[in-house]
């Protein structure tokens, strides 16, 4: 029999999910907060599990109700590039729509509204004492039919305001015993245009109130929170990552595979489990990539070990980084250069390093450093390379040589060991004796920025949905700089958040007292505040 893996949270039935859960600390940690009060945004790349552990929760939740009367909500939001009026607010409608379906489902399901309270008609869009519940389906279904006849307008005059449905939650709370509703929005922000991200975002704000939590997943480096939402202070942003260097890391990556693996395959893995362990380092921690390598590798011996480290790390991961910039409108060249910059520099590097350290007997290494003041471009490359998985965010606020301040990153093991002539003769040496102490540093001016420092953004032929000039119209007071360097992009003419973007460096060191640190910081800020928004 084949083993036929599950790599994705919605091939399974959400009464299954607590059976194919390995629980580690990180992960439980996830969970938690997931089941808790604040709202809560988990960042992750693709494949670690974010919809997964966002199920997880959903499940204990409704397992504790009798007690806790915490009433989950799943959402989702998959149906998103279906809908194409002509009525601005048609992705927010229909957003709402979505959500208060969602809700009165969930209660019905639960059997806690035997008699159709007045709250529960509001949220249906219907008068209080109205029984029949079509018109809030009847808009649903118009949005998402609404490809067929695109700019053709739905009648939205039945949706309740975001007040009234936070009123009526209230409400329906109180009449059905509810202390909390925990709506769980997945397949949310990172399938929609960065303009839906921004609105979706606004309405993630918008709801919270005392008996509504809001939960929603997104990818690192290409997610769009737009003006009103402000990370940090409207949720609280989780960062799911797995301890590669824990003591239990192999075993908790063995046990996700063993929940699905058959006995063949089980005891393919008992006769070769260092085989085993290094496509378990080579994942870096994303359950997706472990279980599709291993599914490839299935006798897993040396000989299909060390090809599918090679085919997938050296190709496959790489081809999906790179397809990034068809997806991402004026990303290509940072998209591109964040390939280059960790195949042509980082790796070899690194791999230059660990031969020496194998050789001297000593920890080796697959992090990097890179300075907090590095050109702004770099770090959104970086962020790209995190969404992909290429790269993870480790720590930040790490003093490096010099005492200076900035960010560490882990490196995908699997592209590490993808250099290395034979991945199951060195690779679990390299993987066993990781130290983040040792790190290759990239300063703010390294050499090899200087190439994306001259790249020009291309901002022609936008996708649909983007308002760019508006963005670049708005004042110098929206980005994140202090008030004395306020005053200097005043006293250049630097009005604009356009204005700022478009000066060099050395424009802004024409202002007083100006030098390359304080001229770094204000263009990156122009910098972010433009690519956050091409974001999406």
């Amino acid at each position: 029999m084949m083993n036929d893996f599950f790599y994705r949270t919605e091939d399974i039935l959400a009464t299954e999910v607590l059976d194919y859960f390995v629980e580690t600390r990180e992960d439980r940690e996830v969970v938690d907060q997931l089941k808790g009060r604040n709202p809560t945004v988990i960042v992750g790349s693709r494949g670690v599990g974010k919809s997964f552990l966002m199920r997880v929760a959903e499940q204990e939740l409704k397992q504790d109700f009798a007690e806790s009367k915490i009433l989950p909500v799943y959402i989702t939001f998959v149906s998103s590039s279906l809908v194409r009026t002509d009525d601005p607010d048609q992705f927010r409608n229909w957003m709402l729509a979505r959500i208060c379906s969602a809700v009165l489902r969930a209660v019905q399901k639960f059997g806690l509204m035997t008699n159709r309270t007045g709250s529960a008609n509001i949220l249906a869009g219907l008068p209080s004492n109205h029984l029949d519940t079509s018109k809030l389906e009847g808009i649903i279904s118009s949005y998402e039919k609404s490809w067929e006849t695109p700019g053709v307008s739905v009648d939205v005059s039945a949706l309740p305001s975001i007040e009234e449905i936070k009123f009526s939650l209230e409400d329906l709370a109180e009449e059905i015993g509810v202390r909390r509703f925990s709506l769980f929005m997945d397949e949310a922000a990172h399938i929609f245009l960065p303009s839906q991200q921004r609105q979706f975002f606004t309405l993630f704000r918008d709801l919270r109130c005392p008996t509504v939590t809001c939960n929603a997943a997104v990818y690192p480096g290409v997610t769009s929170f737009g003006d009103t939402f402000q990370p940090n202070h409207d949720a609280t942003i989780v960062s799911l990552n797995r301890d590669i260097g824990a003591k239990s890391y192999t075993d908790s990556m063995l046990q996700i595979v063993e929940k699905q693996a058959d006995a063949k395959l089980l005891t393919a893995i008992s006769k070769n489990m260092q085989n085993f362990n290094i496509l378990a380092f080579a994942s870096t921690g994303n359950p997706r990539v472990l279980l599709k390598t291993v599914s490839e590798a299935t006798k897993m011996n040396s000989t299909e070990v060390n090809t599918v480290v090679r085919e997938y790390y050296r190709s496959g991961i790489w081809s999906e980084h790179s397809i990034l910039s068809e997806k991402y409108i004026g990303h290509k060249g940072i998209i591109d250069w964040g390939r280059d910059f960790l195949e042509d520099v980082v790796l070899p590097e690194l791999k230059k390093k660990n031969d020496a350290y194998i050789s001297q007997e000593k920890n080796t290494t697959s992090f990097i450093w890179i300075h907090r003041d590095a050109p702004q471009m770099v770090k959104e490359a970086l962020r790209i390379l995190c969404y992909t998985g290429v790269l993870t965010e480790h720590s930040s606020g790490i003093r490096a040589t010099r005492n200076e301040i900035g960010k560490r990153y882990i490196v995908n093991l699997g592209c590490l060991f993808a250099l290395e002539t034979s991945a199951t003769g060195s690779a679990f040496e390299i993987a066993s004796s990781l130290t983040p102490k040792r790190m290759s540093e990239f300063g703010s001016n390294h050499s090899a920025f200087k190439s994306l420092l001259d790249l020009k953004i291309d901002l022609d032929e936008l996708e649909e949905g983007f308002d760019l000039n508006s963005q670049l119209a708005k004042s110098n007071s929206e980005l994140d700089v202090t008030i004395w360097q306020r005053s200097k992009l005043n006293e250049l003419g630097l009005n604009t958040i356009g204005d700022v973007f478009a000066a060099t460096e050395t424009q802004l060191k024409r202002a007083y007292m100006i030098g390359d640190v304080r001229a770094r910081r204000m263009k990156n800020a122009a910098i972010y505040s433009v690519l956050e928004y091409l974001s999406g």
